[in-house]
């Protein structure tokens, strides 16, 4: 490994070639586990090193300024219906409620492009100072978005960023998880449930969506790079709207395909539900199971010892709060870094109830807290 990280991949490529240079060492997925929880390995949508959340902050000065403006925002989701978008949501409302900013309309495009432009248009006609989206799919709806900027609406964007639209100029920040770090972590916590060695299958997401894209890219990356006693046998992506569904019928003909497959990756926890699924059907107890994001059916499986063995989860609360602030710095027309990150948080069944309340800032559900018992 050390020769690899010296010469570069092109070089150690070249070494193998010769006979010269052996398989790679494992990796110690605890040691990189630790390491993930203090940098990110993200860059931003155009390249943008991150900028951590921790360094933003409003003064008690700026903060009266604000409240004096009696300012109002939307919240244009690309989709709700996870524990996800709804800690965005209250990590959002939170924040806002201690800026004096009301929050006048959340909306829910069901991962529908048409639905996204159609909620923007009906959330402008109110008329809000703030708006706060995840573009479903940024091509498409680029031109509603620029549409808001030109109407001179504050816009803070989660996770991505349409094209055409630049930092400072038609848009404050973009808020993100650290989506590449997170599949790494999936991609540790993966090798180590299989103690470096097994065949694996991948339910990616099949759009352009750039922080899913950045979690199936690292996730490839780091097995290769690490793993060499772990194959990855079989890939499909899903479209949704049913993700769980969507990934339940590709996961069951992973299965039936590959009937010595012991792992499959899912590209986040909803389409992990599809494949948890799939493999009970199957009667594959033994199959191990990582993803990305915390959500409580996957908690719960995880908690009562099943299939999911770890995730890498996100800080969506404390997204939802930096993503206020930074319409606060639209408002004040401070300036701001045009990429702000939070590190990755790998999870597993020892650490989950902490997990949860840095996730979410409370304590589990009665439902996981029942299942560790």
């Amino acid at each position: 490994m050390t020769i690899i990280n010296s010469l570069g991949r092109a070089a150690a490529a070249a070494f193998v070639a010769a006979g010269v240079l052996a398989a790679p060492a494992l990796a110690d997925p605890d040691a990189a586990l630790a390491e993930l929880q203090s940098e990110v390995l993200s860059k931003g949508p155009n390249g943008e090193t991150a900028t951590p959340a921790a360094e933003l902050s409003l003064s008690d000065e700026e903060l009266t300024q604000i409240r004096d403006m009696n300012a109002t925002a939307a919240i244009v989701m690309h989709y709700g219906g996870n524990d996800w978008s709804r800690a965005q949501v209250e990590g959002l409302r939170n924040r806002f409620d201690e800026m004096g900013i009301e929050v006048i309309a959340v909306t829910d495009a069901g991962f529908k492009p048409e639905k996204q432009v159609a909620d923007i248009e009906t959330v402008l006609a109110q008329q809000p100072d703030i708006i706060v989206s995840v573009p479903t799919d940024p091509a498409a709806t680029a031109s509603a978005y620029k549409a808001a900027a030109d109407a001179g609406v504050t816009l803070v964007f989660m996770e991505n960023t349409p094209p055409g639209l630049e930092a400072g100029t038609d848009y404050v920040s973009v808020v993100s998880a650290d989506n590449y770090g997170n599949g790494v972590a999936s991609a540790h916590l993966l090798a180590k449930a299989l103690e470096g060695e097994g065949k694996v299958g991948l339910v990616y997401h099949a759009a352009d969506f750039f922080v899913t894209r950045q979690r199936y890219d690292a996730f490839k990356a780091t097995v290769a790079e690490d793993y060499p006693g772990i194959e990855i046998v079989a890939e499909q992506g899903i479209g949704g709207p049913d993700f769980t569904g969507d990934a339940d019928k590709v996961a069951s003909a992973m299965l039936t395909s590959n009937p010595d497959l012991d792992a499959i990756w899912a590209v986040w926890d909803v389409p992990a539900e599809g494949v948890i699924s799939a493999a009970r059907v199957a009667g594959r107890d033994d199959l191990v199971i990582t993803t990305i994001d915390l959500g409580e059916n996957v908690a719960i499986n995880m908690a009562q010892g099943g299939f999911v063995k770890g995730l890498g989860a996100q800080r969506p609360f404390d997204q939802g709060v930096a993503e206020a602030t930074l319409a606060g710095y639209g408002l004040l027309d401070k300036e701001a870094p045009a990429f702000v990150a939070l590190p990755a948080l790998p999870v597993t069944r020892e650490t989950l109830l902490d997990a949860w309340q840095t996730v979410y800032r409370a304590d589990a559900t009665a439902n996981i807290q029942n299942s560790m018992n």
